[in-house]
């Protein structure tokens, strides 16, 4: 990549502010855990590994001055509540603080964000043979370098692809109503000459009923003990389709992302996020004042839609459930 998406210097975290993308490349400057937060939940950085190394990067900062307090932890979880990377960092600082002390929260945080770019190639290492030579390859939302430490979940399976030689090309979905397919994941493969076809959620189904799309591959959110798979609104909508017209649907996560704590996608909270995002973009409005709004960010992908789930100790195939409980040691 051309940029990272986040840089530490010791005193401040810098977030690659994604709202400006592909207009302009600007960084945040973030000073302590409430800043970490805002950014979060404002969508400066997003996707669930990245989300989850801001938040590990927000303990450290509130640990400048000392132990950091229960309220940094309360305020970086408040921020999300889908992506649960987001939660598992912050208990893994929990127990780097309970166990070393608030002067090993930063080495912690940095070895967080060291583990994930590696997790990512090995996600991107295990999946890169589920992309065959010419294929045409339909994504969902961003789930690339900007959404991560870097080399990405989705994205990086399709890097990896590109690196051992492998010829494919992309469609990407726009990814309604923020956009993050056109915005993100577009720039993502224009910046690295990987050949990609821009298009609008509704026009999925055409194209495969056409026969112009080989397989679809997303990355994911929060995925429960069954398989079940929360990511960006509208990837129910792809698995449907794919199925439709018989088309391999995998996702890429680290095991970081798995929950299982949660039987099934059922218990997976779901985030609804301002109308603001649906009547408009920016400065535009589009939709008359005073009109109802749903703004639901994620849905859930039920396991039986789902050909494969690829991690970085390995591809999954169903049944998921022995499976998962095998790598989460249960």
């Amino acid at each position: 990549m051309v940029v990272t998406t986040m840089r530490w210097t010791g005193a401040t975290l810098e977030l690659l502010d994604q709202r400006l993308l592909p207009e302009r490349i600007e960084y945040l400057a973030c000073r302590n855990a409430a800043e970490v937060a805002r950014a979060i939940r404002d969508m400066v950085v997003r996707g669930a590994p990245a989300i989850g190394c801001a938040a590990a990067f927000g303990i450290a900062l509130a640990a400048r001055g000392g132990p950091p307090l229960e309220e940094d932890f309360e305020v970086l979880a408040r921020s999300r509540p889908t992506a649960v990377n987001l939660f598992w960092a912050l208990e893994r600082m929990r127990t780097a603080l309970a166990a070393r002390g608030a002067g090993a929260l930063e080495a912690e945080a940095l070895a967080i964000f060291e583990e994930d770019l590696a997790v990512n190639r090995a996600i991107g290492a295990q999946g890169a043979p589920l992309v065959p030579d010419g294929a045409r390859v339909m994504t969902h939302c961003n789930a690339g370098a900007l959404a991560t430490a870097g080399h990405g979940t989705a994205l990086g399976v399709l890097r990896s692809a590109r690196d051992a030689g492998r010829r494919f090309s992309v469609i990407a979905n726009e990814t309604r109503p923020y956009l993050q397919g056109a915005r993100l994941t577009a720039w993502e493969l224009v910046q690295e000459s990987i050949p990609v076809t821009l298009i609008t959620d509704s026009m999925a189904g055409f194209l495969m009923s056409r026969g112009e799309v080989d397989l679809v591959l997303v990355g994911a959110d929060r995925i429960a003990a069954n398989g079940d798979v929360a990511n960006k609104i509208g990837t129910y909508t792809l698995a449907v389709l794919a199925q439709r017209h018989a088309l391999p649907f995998y996702v890429a996560a680290p095991l970081s992302t798995f929950d299982t704590s949660l039987a099934d996608g059922r218990a997976i909270p779901l985030e609804e996020r301002p109308p603001g995002e649906v009547t408009g973009y920016g400065a535009s409005r589009w939709a008359p004042q005073g009109v109802s709004v749903r703004n639901p960010a994620f849905d859930v992908t039920p396991a039986e839609l789902v050909d494969a789930l690829i991690t970085e100790r390995g591809v999954l195939r169903p049944p998921y459930a022995p499976a998962i409980a095998k790598l989460a040691g249960r």
